[in-house]
């Protein structure tokens, strides 16, 4: 029924022009393919074209800001600007049960992690609305994030005593419990302390490491998903969303569901497996000349012993930070899609 009339709605626009509206938007890292390829296009070309002209977009990005990651929903909140994007991962110090929507290792593939972020969006929104005064818009997936290393490796257990940079709070808890130290590195920051041995490994996605140099600094990719799919959050001050007509909140709406999230998640899969190609040389790459990192395979029992851990030790230590019952709201909504429960008691 959402659907209908939100597609009703957008339907009237041909007859009921748009009232001219300007949003100040930033968006995430500048240098990634997800902001090249989709949230640049989306919102300085595709949207203003769907509203006939009536939205105007002034964008730039949170880097080219050098705001820091952590205050970009913050100062959404506050209506410094009326549209923001990150990784979710980086407002969990503001809203600890936000690491509910990206737990490492359980979505294994583009079609279970869009899954487990529908399943875990209305926790999402909640969050959004209390926390950061704004209203969610998308929840977009970088590739799954993986493990560079500037050391030998050739199985989980060589990760420990190492020191790892993390994407994100679940992640480094994970690191910690498999006996390697989580080190708190910003990602432009990476490439300079794998080079100085700051951090002997690093995680984030596979294209992003292609794009922004790391392999230049690392020797070894492991291509496990220890930091889960690192979703990207878009949300618009809830303020100025209000403020909007209800065709305009429509069109948005619509808009932003097929022209951006739909697509960002149809190419998050093939990403990974070009992306693998391009840092290892195993495979054709399309993003531009094939690096040679040697490729570290996952065992299977490498695999279960992660997920073990996992559901043994950092979930229910999430439990504990978040509080309340969302727990018990995660396992009856993500827990369901991705198999997994949370002990609770």
């Amino acid at each position: 029924m959402k659907q209908i009339l939100t597609t009703a709605a957008v339907a009237t626009l041909a007859a009921s022009p748009l009232a001219a509206q300007d949003l100040s938007v930033v968006g995430s890292w500048s240098s990634l393919p997800l902001h090249q390829q989709f949230e640049a296009p989306f919102w300085t070309e595709t949207l203003p074209e769907a509203s006939g002209g009536a939205i105007d977009v002034s964008m730039t990005t949170h880097g080219q800001m050098n705001l820091g990651v952590a205050d970009v929903y913050r100062l959404l909140g506050q209506g410094v600007y009326d549209v923001a994007m990150t990784v979710a991962d980086y407002a969990v110090a503001d809203a600890p049960a936000l690491e509910g929507l990206d737990v490492p290792l359980v979505a294994l593939s583009a079609s279970e992690a869009r899954a487990m972020v529908e399943a875990a969006r209305p926790m999402v929104e909640e969050i959004f609305r209390d926390t950061f005064n704004s209203h969610v818009l998308a929840v977009a997936p970088y590739p799954p994030q993986v493990v560079f290393c500037n050391a030998e490796v050739s199985e989980l257990a060589d990760l420990e005593g190492l020191k790892i940079r993390a994407s994100g709070r679940m992640t480094a808890k994970f690191l910690e419990a498999l006996g390697a130290e989580g080190v708190n590195v910003g990602f432009s920051e990476v490439p300079g302390a794998l080079q100085k041995g700051v951090v002997d490994c690093a995680v984030t996605g596979a294209g992003s490491g292609y794009s922004a140099g790391w392999w230049e600094v690392s020797t070894h990719l492991m291509p496990i998903p220890l930091g889960g799919w690192d979703s990207v959050v878009t949300a618009i001050n809830l303020d100025k969303w209000n403020s909007l007509d209800a065709e305009t909140q429509a069109l948005i709406t619509s808009q932003i569901e097929t022209e951006f999230e739909d697509p960002a998640w149809a190419v998050a899969q093939d990403a990974l497996v070009n992306d693998i190609a391009c840092l290892t040389g195993n495979g054709e790459c399309p993003a531009g000349e094939a690096r040679d990192m040697t490729l570290v395979e996952v065992s299977d029992a490498d695999f279960e012993k992660a997920r073990s851990i996992l559901v043994s030790q950092v979930l229910p230590e999430w439990a504990e930070r978040a509080g309340g019952d969302w727990a018990e709201r995660w396992n009856a909504s993500v827990g369901e899609v991705v198999g997994v429960t949370i002990a609770t008691e």
